[in-house]
């Protein structure tokens, strides 16, 4: 049996949109509710990482439901400044708030070609896609604040208001898979998000968010594949994540899911591992998160890879969730 956490961590339910279509990723949210997870939060993509997961539903639409559904609280992972006006996402996150107080918030992060190709814009060096963010949020924040913005900079903005405000603005994110990051996002969010990586690493990130002023939460998300038998949940996880293997550079800069899977042509079902937890154990998962709340997680969200979820949801909220109450 694993230990309890020392401190009190939230559980929650990471919600695909590019394996699952949102009428069933709609039921999960439901479900995953209903077996004890405490929050829930989802991707927001305009492509799948490959075309072998199908699907990517409009995050923004699905969220409007998934919060009148559930009475958890819910986050988004979103990249203003290219495919998505900053302005827009500060009204829709506005909007969002004022109808469901304190159960929303967004991460926001730099964005991946994949999906902000789509508009025709160039796709700029990380370092302009960082100063183009800090420059999205800052905006945001005005607008969230009841201020009008004009701004001239990487986004443009003329004489924006929000009219219909929430009672406090929701919390704002920030992204961040490299210590270097999570130190450029620690001064302007109001905590972190990263993915899952080896605890060493993990590590990194969080004292480099920590040492650069960062006081927020730390929320980490967590791909996983449990199924019956070992090699079902590795099966599985080759099958739906093998083109989600790739570190930046490359993650972030190629623009198809036809490329990621040219890319993943190569990788072998033992080189998921490094990217998923993969096992038919649900103790060894148990271990696994307790390993991650050892490190100062505030918040950890599970993502089973495959694209059926009521297995995973019904074990875990039975043998796992438990143990972190």
């Amino acid at each position: 049996m694993t230990r309890k956490a020392e401190h009190a961590v939230i559980l929650g339910f990471h919600a695909s949109h590019e394996q699952i279509h949102p009428r069933r990723l709609l039921d999960s949210v439901i479900r995953a509710e209903e077996v004890g997870f405490d929050a829930a939060m989802c991707s927001d993509h305009f492509a799948p990482w490959g075309k072998d997961q199908g699907h990517s539903g409009f995050a923004w639409s699905w969220l409007g439901a998934a919060l009148q559904a559930t009475s958890f609280k819910l986050g988004v992972v979103n990249a203003p400044g290219q495919r998505y006006h900053p302005a827009i996402i500060a009204q829709a996150a506005a909007t969002l708030e004022a109808m469901y107080p304190g159960r929303f918030w967004a991460a926001l992060g730099s964005g991946e070609n994949v999906n902000e190709h789509i508009t025709g814009d160039g796709w700029p060096r990380k370092s302009l896609r960082n100063e183009r963010l800090r420059e999205s949020v800052d905006v945001m924040r005005q607008l969230l604040a009841g201020n009008e913005v004009s701004h001239d900079g990487l986004i443009t903005v003329d004489r924006a208001r929000l009219w219909t405000l929430p009672d406090s603005p929701p919390p704002l994110l920030g992204a961040a898979t490299s210590p270097e990051t999570a130190a450029f996002v620690a001064p302007w969010s109001d905590g972190l998000a990263t993915v899952l990586q080896e605890p060493d690493a993990l590590r990194r990130i969080i004292d480099a968010y920590r040492g650069a002023g960062g006081r927020g939460p730390v929320v980490l998300q967590v791909h996983l594949s449990y199924a019956d038998t070992d090699d079902e949940a590795l099966a599985i996880a080759h099958e739906q994540w093998k083109t989600n293997v790739f570190s930046a550079p490359v993650s972030w800069d190629l623009d198809t899911p036809e490329a990621f899977d040219e890319a993943a042509r190569h990788v072998r079902p033992e080189d998921v591992r490094g990217s998923v937890l993969v096992s038919s154990d649900a103790a060894w998962h148990a271990a696994r998160i307790a390993e991650f709340v050892d490190l100062g997680f505030d918040e950890i969200y599970l993502h089973h890879v495959g694209t059926e979820q009521d297995q995973f949801l019904d074990v875990f909220g039975d043998r796992v969730l438990g143990q972190f109450a």
